[in-house]
């Protein structure tokens, strides 16, 4: 994951959630089935203060990994995952509690628990939704350092062989923060590791969501997995509001299927330390605060009966698309760590781009060829020294690119320019994909529109 530029986009991404109405009571129902879903998973942790999970829906991941599996979960985090009620419990207030603990020597105890069953899956034409009310732990400043409370999900086929078939079997994020930040995350892993075709590890990412009182008060977060459309889709939501969605066209096919096709297990777990925390500032460090934990409410999985996968329709976004007009950068088919934000030029553009983030843009039609170059609206306040590369590839992120330029600051993150580039000739229809890369984490670049030129 990368850092993106802090203030303004927390005031960004402010908007985004602008309308969610903030849940602050400490215990809410199951909520009914979302319209044509069935329930088929629930847990309302309604246990007695100080008791144990019910091991029939669930079981603890112990230790510091998968039995053959790599160490420290793969990740870095330094904590020891243990079954004890010191670190899981539910609280007699209708929450399961995980709390990671400090010990006098300075180890750190946590827990990690999953769900028995593995077969929640979206049948074809089908969709499933796995979503939990969470209170992430509330602690904040040097007294967060490392903590990295998380609600995910892993394939199936992750089990039986201590997770070393990743990131292949597929991992969605549904809710990730990092060092007591007022913010969410979510991404699809999948493909290879490193690099690939899901830019791994980082993964296909939402980027750092704002997330007002996520810390002092309990939210929502959901991924829906939808197989009735064409193409299929992911969307991630924060408490009822849709923020990030990845079409299966984001990636190849055998990939996307890889990853989403088959049933899927439910994780929670708050560690301590790895590299998503280091990517933010570090931690843990001797001002982490010990014993504050994430609280659930419910968890709840719901899936609707399949049907026929429907054929693609024309539509504003997927219907061809003329290389020689001018294609706004915020109508893009599907992208990774970006954000849509007002233009000081009217209408809109695409923010808080760095390093590893992409835009897609699919049907181009580029007719019989002659394409001469192509040019870029652009803007970028980066700081001394911060710069990077937009580099244009056709059909596959992984394909060499076809043109490119470098971009250093503009003056502003509004203060546009007009770029160009040389590109191959180019004849057809293509999927564009625009690719960013940086030797340096900090966003480089806004961009508005993308033309190309005979």
């Amino acid at each position: 994951m990368r850092a993106p530029r802090l203030l303004a986009a927390a005031a960004a991404a402010l908007a985004v959630v602008a309308s969610i109405t903030v849940v602050t009571s400490a215990e809410a129902a199951v909520p009914p089935a979302p319209s044509g879903m069935s329930l088929v998973f629930s847990d309302d942790f309604t246990g007695a203060a100080g008791t144990g999970l019910n091991r029939t829906n669930w079981l603890y991941s112990t230790g510091y990994g998968y039995p053959g599996g790599a160490a420290n979960w793969g990740t870095g985090e330094v904590e020891r995952m243990t079954d004890s009620t010191a670190n899981v419990y539910q609280d007699g207030n209708g929450n399961l509690a995980i709390k990671p603990i400090r010990d006098g020597a300075g180890n750190w105890t946590s827990g990690r628990v999953e769900t028995q069953r593995t077969d929640f899956a979206a049948p074809a034409g089908g969709r499933v939704r796995i979503e939990a009310r969470i209170q992430q732990p509330n602690v904040t400043g040097a007294a967060a350092a490392g903590y990295w409370p998380a609600f995910w999900a892993l394939g199936a086929a992750a089990r039986p062989v201590g997770a070393t078939n990743w990131p292949g079997i597929g991992e969605w994020d549904i809710m990730e923060n990092i060092n007591g930040r007022s913010s969410v995350f979510a991404a699809l892993h999948c493909g290879t590791n490193p690099g690939g075709p899901c830019n791994e590890t980082t993964g296909l990412t939402s980027g750092e969501r704002a997330c007002n009182g996520c810390l002092s008060s309990f939210h929502t977060y959901a991924v829906e997995y939808d197989r009735s459309t064409s193409p299929e889709q992911m969307r991630w939501y924060l408490d009822g509001v849709n923020y990030f969605t990845l079409n299966s066209t984001a990636v190849d096919a055998t990939t996307w299927n890889n990853a989403t096709h088959h049933g899927m297990f439910v994780i929670l777990n708050v560690a301590i330390g790895g590299g998503f925390p280091a990517a933010f500032g570090g931690g843990p460090t001797a001002q982490t605060q010990s014993g504050v934990p994430m609280l659930v409410d419910y968890v709840a999985v719901w899936q609707s009966s399949g049907g026929s996968t429907p054929s693609p329709t024309p539509s504003a976004s997927s219907s061809s698309r003329d290389a020689y007009s001018r294609i706004e950068a915020e109508s893009y088919n599907s992208s990774a760590g970006v954000q849509v934000e007002a233009c000081s030029e009217g209408g809109q553009d695409v923010g808080y781009i760095g390093n590893g983030d992409w835009l897609q843009f699919d049907n181009v039609n580029f007719g019989t060829g002659g394409v001469r170059d192509f040019v870029a609206r652009v803007a970028s306040g980066a700081g001394s020294g911060v710069s990077g590369l937009i580099e244009v590839r056709l059909d596959s992120r992984s394909n060499a690119p076809i043109g490119s330029f470098a971009l250093g600051g503009t003056g502003g993150w509004q203060t546009w320019r007009s770029i160009p580039g040389n590109v191959a000739n180019v004849t057809g229809s293509h999927t564009v994909f625009l690719t960013f890369s940086s030797g340096q984490p900090a966003d480089f670049v806004n961009v508005n529109w993308i033309q190309f030129r005979r």
